[in-house]
């Protein structure tokens, strides 16, 4: 129950950070400039992207190009799985899934995200267990950031490659605010198979589930079934917002650089 209530307050932590950075996304969003590239800004093949035409391409039609994401949203989180949904798709390799896990829980900003999650518990005096002082200030931060380390790998690497389903998040890009909102949150539970389909994300569902039923063997105050599905939501909700960030990060670059212009 503690857990649950802990997770509560996370999403909530969550939804208010989420709605003061992507205020400005949604705004600009609304505005009938839909392109991913600033202006003077050449479009630029992805890596993961092919000249080859898709099947259904018309003869003409060149193929679909975006700049390439930023590797680091508001220059700090990290971005290394984001691709065109539009592209010609090509297929992750088993080292390439691993590379982008590898990237996601080692980078610097994660270590800082978890001291950010360990001071939270520890001012709410979450897993007692741990104390408080110095001692329960490094307990609960070594265990905030296995389980984003731990997460990532089984979610980003182990269960994709087990399963043949790709990690990376494909953005919209276009369309209704709304529509590509609901989109990206929504890819937590849908994904794209290494044969260009789509199904059901077994590979999100699944990790952070292995990785809450881990967390029993370092959570003494929170085991059980109920404890487990609090921690496995919370990092699904995480996921979420993380989807919805890479969407929106380029209009939100993009209104930045308009408000910066506009004030010269």
């Amino acid at each position: 129950m503690e857990n649950f209530r802990s997770s509560r307050r996370n999403l909530s932590l969550w939804a208010v950070l989420g709605g003061l950075v992507l205020w400005p996304a949604l705004a600009a969003a609304q505005s009938p400039e839909t392109a991913d590239t600033a202006p003077g800004t050449p479009d630029v093949i992805q890596p993961h992207q092919s000249d080859a035409k898709s099947p259904d391409a018309k003869p003409d039609n060149k193929p679909d190009t975006q700049a390439p994401p930023d590797k680091r949203i508001l220059g700090v989180l990290p971005n290394y799985r984001t691709a065109n949904a539009m592209a010609v798709y090509e297929p992750l390799t088993t080292k390439q899934k691993f590379t982008i896990a590898m990237k996601d829980s080692f980078d610097w900003p994660n270590y800082i995200v978890s001291g950010a999650f360990a001071a939270l518990y520890q001012a709410e005096d979450s897993h007692p267990s741990f104390g408080q002082g110095l001692k329960g200030y490094a307990h609960r931060y070594w265990t905030s950031y296995v389980d984003q380390s731990m997460g990532n790998l089984m979610t980003e690497a182990v269960m994709p490659t087990l399963l043949h389903e790709d990690p990376r998040y494909f953005r919209k890009n276009v369309g209704p605010t709304k529509s590509r909102l609901w989109y990206a949150v929504t890819r937590v539970l849908v994904t794209r198979t290494d044969s260009g389909g789509t199904r059901f994300n077994f590979s999100e569902v699944l990790g952070n589930g292995v990785m809450a039923s881990v967390g029993n063997a370092y959570y003494p105050d929170e085991v059980g079934f109920g404890d487990t599905m609090a921690r496995m939501g919370t990092q699904i909700a995480t996921d979420a917002f993380s989807n919805v960030l890479k969407e929106f990060w380029p209009d939100i670059k993009r209104h930045l650089h308009h408000k910066s212009a506009d004030s010269q």
